[in-house]
């Protein structure tokens, strides 16, 4: 078996790569994201690394000590390898926490064995499309309602491991090969072209991938298989049952390797999958040569990695009882006594019935079967000491004597009584020793209990999740960053964005929480979050450009913000946001022109005069150019004639010079607002502060008097107006425009999330320029100062 435990240098997006001599070069691989599970172990090829390899323990050699490490130093096993742990033989958890820098991470590269050496090149099966991504599963039930699609069916399919079909990666048998041979270009049925152009347009549509992965499981066509499955799982790859039904297929067409890597892939989408874990090894063990010598040490490896990746989850304890059951069968009693060692330290649901087998391990079986060399000599001389302290009393000369007369290494006494009584004492230490980590974790488990207990939905869905859940999840989250371990954390968030996916404010939290660790591990949560899962939400992709900015990167952030314009067009938060970052880094051209094209490709007069003042604001506070400012905001009144926004950014404009020598382009600006259609009450509002303006700075009294005759012919004009609306017969114009907008029909989601997106800003800018001015309230009782003239 070659076991290549290597991590891809591709960059991905968030699909784990498979660029490898086993994966067939897929195209639909390629992403960018970081992998985080080491290669898992391949069956057709010879062992190329032994066990001495396999990691013996979790993150105890990673994560700084601590006291309420979960992990207690007892739970190394005798005799598991005491080899440091390679970080690319890291599960996928473990990966992720190293990649966090929780440790020392030079330490850790410094301390890194050899990779294993390649395995010789073979003649590969047919190419398939390959992705990666996925999660755990309830016992593969029909129901979508389950884990968020059809779960693989409960019974797996009869292993067809024979020796031909394990042939088939051999290019020298043409004959054994011609019943899996792939033309070059498949005729696939019309119907699932159909299917597949309907997820094709809509790809958030999960139904219609249901209807389309049932179409192809039921007609039994390969390739059109292959690409259904492929593609789906670029989309959704926590849907865990899937991954089970597509290496189900693949094993019923015969083809052994193609299905390994299908689980592979699925595993290292959703390394905490127990249910997909044990799928794997099932399937390992089911296909596996048991002539090969190297089958048992394979096995291992691949329980080794599946507890490493998913052995503290609370609910992973079939997996660790699975991994003691196997190496009861295999007669390895010691490795039996290492893992109940290392699952004592971790809080899981069934903590206390593993103590319990623990216990009844120890008590059936004999202490020097169980227990390694060193403990069961440590032990024999502790109880001997013991012993003689109990009989002659503590007599340092008679130590020495005793010692001595112990047989070596695990020998049996030579006195039968005195045999018995060793083995029975030797139980009892052994439970004793353990105890305490019995204790310590039944308190952790005690901790987490309610939390535990609120998860109703530990799954993948596409379906909302209530309130409470969501609240559990928070609850939970915030509870474990404060009181345990950053391990214990990681796993939580991974947890936690299983079921919540489709909640950006998850993902955000979880950056968050790993900006104090690492930047790599911010990255690829960004990475993770916006590629696969949220590719559409505005909010976690602009987070994920500012992080980038913030490190330095500007062309990634500049990349992130063209994406999603691309996939989302015409958001004014992800416009404005690429026009300054441009004109943060000095781009002042590049800023003006994504203006100008916003303004060209406006869908309404209101978007251009939206994009207008921006342009202008841009104009004359950065490039100091009032010329082509002025020129932007009168093309757009030319245009918008009635938006109140573009007149006072004009006046704006026009006051941030000398009002004295200006005076006249400012009241010019007045009258073409004042001689314009825009309603009343915006007139009126430019007829007083005309008014204000030439009492400020005017030099002609004739021209404020007639500006005042003016305003107040304009207030008559409103008087009837605002009669009616006090007596409930007619709403203003504006509140009547604000229903309106309100109750404008059903819109789409890109164009509810574009009008939100456009509101936000209007609720930010929608009042710039009137400040300037301050309030003119006082201005209200403006006669009150100059009388009319007599008549």
């Amino acid at each position: 078996m070659a076991n290549d435990l290597h991590l891809s240098d591709e960059p991905m997006t968030g699909m784990l790569d498979t660029d490898s001599p086993s994966s067939g070069d897929s195209p639909a691989m390629e992403g960018a994201g970081d992998s985080f599970l080491p290669d898992l172990p391949v069956l057709a090829h010879a062992a190329e690394w032994s066990l001495d390899q396999v990691p013996p323990d979790t993150l105890t050699t990673i994560l700084p000590s601590s006291e309420d490490s979960d992990l207690s130093p007892d739970a190394q096993g005798p005799d598991q390898p005491n080899q440091q742990l390679s970080s690319t033989e890291l599960g996928s958890v473990e990966k992720a926490v190293e990649q966090f820098q929780l440790s020392s991470a030079q330490l850790l590269q410094e301390e890194q064995p050899p990779l294993p050496p390649q395995p010789r090149e073979e003649a590969q099966p047919p190419s398939v499309e390959y992705t990666t991504e996925s999660m755990e599963s309830p016992q593969q039930s029909q129901e979508p309602e389950a884990a968020g699609q059809d779960d693989a069916q409960g019974e797996s399919e009869a292993p067809h491991m024979v020796e031909d079909g394990m042939e088939l990666e051999d290019a020298s048998k043409e004959t054994v090969q011609e019943e899996v041979a792939v033309p070059e270009e498949p005729q696939l049925p019309s119907e699932f072209e159909k299917l597949y152009k309907g997820c094709e347009e809509n790809p958030e549509d999960f139904n219609a991938w249901v209807y389309l992965l049932q179409y192809v499981e039921q007609e039994n066509h390969l390739e059109a298989v292959q690409k259904a499955f492929d593609v789906f799982f670029l989309r959704y790859p926590y849907c865990y049952g899937y991954w089970k039904k597509y290496a189900d297929i693949e094993k019923k067409h015969g083809n052994i390797q193609v299905a390994e890597e299908v689980y592979r892939r699925g595993l290292q989408a959703i390394p905490l999958s127990v249910d997909l874990w044990l799928h794997y090894l099932t399937f390992i063990k089911e296909n596996a040569d048991p002539t090969d010598p190297e089958t048992e040490g394979r096995i291992r490896a691949a329980y080794e990695h599946a507890v490493l990746a998913a052995g503290t989850d609370f609910r992973s304890d079939r997996l660790w009882e699975a991994y003691a059951n196997w190496e009861t069968e295999q007669q390895k009693l010691a490795n039996v006594t290492a893992i109940y060692d290392r699952i004592m330290g971790i809080p899981t649901q069934l903590y206390s019935q593993h103590f319990q087998r623990f216990k009844d391990h120890v008590q059936s079986q004999n202490p020097k079967h169980f227990l390694s060399e060193e403990e069961f000599v440590r032990l024999r001389v502790e109880l001997s000491k013991a012993n003689m302290a109990a009989t002659v009393g503590d007599d340092e000369e008679e130590t020495p004597v005793v010692e001595e007369d112990l047989p070596p290494g695990t020998e049996d006494l030579q006195d039968p009584a005195k045999r018995v009584t060793e083995i029975e004492n030797m139980r009892h230490k052994v439970i004793e020793a353990r105890q305490e980590v019995f204790n310590h974790n039944e308190h952790e488990v005690s901790k987490r209990w309610a939390f535990e207990e609120g998860i109703k939905r530990p799954y993948f869905h596409v379906k909302a999740l209530e309130k409470t859940q969501l609240n559990n999840w928070k609850e939970y989250l915030d509870f474990e960053m404060e009181n345990g371990t950053p391990e214990r954390v990681v796993v939580l968030f991974e947890r936690c964005l299983i079921a919540c996916a489709l909640y950006e404010e998850f993902w955000t939290k979880y950056a968050k929480y790993l900006e104090g660790y690492s930047i790599e591990g911010v990255r690829h949560v960004y990475k993770k979050a916006c590629t696969i899962h949220l590719p559409r939400k505005p909010a976690i992709h602009l987070l994920w450009a500012a992080f980038e900015e913030q490190q330095g990167n500007v062309e990634e952030a500049r990349g992130i913000l063209k994406a999603l314009e691309e996939a989302v067009p015409s958001l004014a938060m992800v416009l404005l946001r690429r026009v300054s970052l441009e004109r943060r880094h000095g781009n002042l051209e590049e800023a003006e022109a994504l203006l100008t094209e916003a303004m060209a490709s406006a869908k309404n007069v209101s978007e251009t005069s939206f994009y207008a003042v921006k342009l202008a604001r841009q104009l004359l506070k950065v490039q100091r150019s009032l010329s082509k400012a002025r020129k932007v905001l009168l093309d757009a009144i030319e245009k918008d004639q009635t938006s109140p926004k573009l007149y006072l950014n004009l006046l704006e404009l026009e006051y941030s010079g000398d009002v004295q020598q200006n005076q006249a382009d400012i009241l010019a600006c007045f009258d073409r607002a004042l001689n314009s259609p825009l309603a009343l009450e915006s007139r009126l509002l430019f007829s007083q502060r005309k008014v204000e303006f030439l009492e400020d700075f005017g030099s002609d009294i004739n021209v404020l008097v007639t500006a005042y005759e003016e305003h107040q012919k304009l207030q008559k004009e409103s008087e009837p107006t605002k009669r009616k609306a006090e007596n409930g017969s007619q709403e203003p114009d504006s509140k009547r425009q604000r229903v309106d907008d309100s109750s404008s029909g059903n819109m789409t989601p890109d164009m509810q999330a574009n009008n939100s997106a456009y509101n936000w800003y209007q609720q930010q800018y929608g009042n710039w320029g009137q400040n300037s001015w301050g309030q003119y309230n006082q201005y209200a009782q403006y006669n009150q100062y100059y009388p009319p003239p007599p008549t």
